[in-house]
């Protein structure tokens, strides 16, 4: 039995062992290692500096509330908005009455805070992503802020359109995803105007 047991179970445990060192260190080891050397932006969380001090970073949205930037999208995650510890959605589907009010607060909020502008407000400007942290925004939906921001600037509003128009990113490789606009750059952008 116990040479049974040496034949089939031993070789078994020693494949185990040598997979797990394989799969489990050594390569994560060198996948980490080839991805830190060929994306050195990337591995420190793409952040942005600014005067010696982390302004933020590109892969994760932030709050804006002062009427002379532009404004991301609503963030869902809890207990803060754009916290990064806790992406999560709202999993409140179109049919809850909770998802119509929060809405509908949106709408409000950004009228009010734009009440001459009377086009049609886009979508992502109400409604959160899937990750409650999208640091980007639709050409649409910055467009349709440039008049706010110009006026709180005291800045030609074409100016502001020409900047949106200058930070809006392509599809990835032509055809993935949509253009955008990533918020914190186009503000960052804003502020180092003249």
């Amino acid at each position: 039995m116990f040479q049974e047991l040496k034949t089939s179970v031993l070789p078994a445990v020693r494949l185990l062992l040598v997979l797990s060192v394989l799969t489990g260190v050594l390569y994560p080891l060198l996948v980490t290692g080839i991805a830190q050397g060929v994306f050195p932006s990337q591995r420190e969380g793409s952040l942005i500096e600014r005067d010696g001090r982390i302004v933020g970073s590109t892969l994760i949205g932030q709050p804006f509330s002062d009427p002379k930037y532009f404004w991301s999208r609503p963030s869902a995650t809890g207990p803060m908005p754009d916290n990064a510890a806790a992406s999560s959605g709202s999993n409140q589907g179109p049919l809850n009455p909770a998802l119509a009010e929060a809405v509908q607060g949106r709408i409000d909020a950004l009228r009010e805070a734009d009440p001459d502008n009377k086009a049609p407000i886009p979508v992502d400007l109400v409604t959160a992503s899937g990750s409650g942290l999208d640091p980007h925004i639709s050409p649409a939906a910055a467009q349709w802020q440039a008049g706010r921001v110009a006026r709180a600037r005291g800045l030609e509003a074409a100016r502001v359109a020409q900047l949106v128009t200058e930070y809006t990113e392509g599809r990835q490789l032509g055809l993935l995803g949509e253009p955008r606009v990533n918020v914190l750059l186009l503000n960052l952008a804003l502020d180092a105007l003249k």
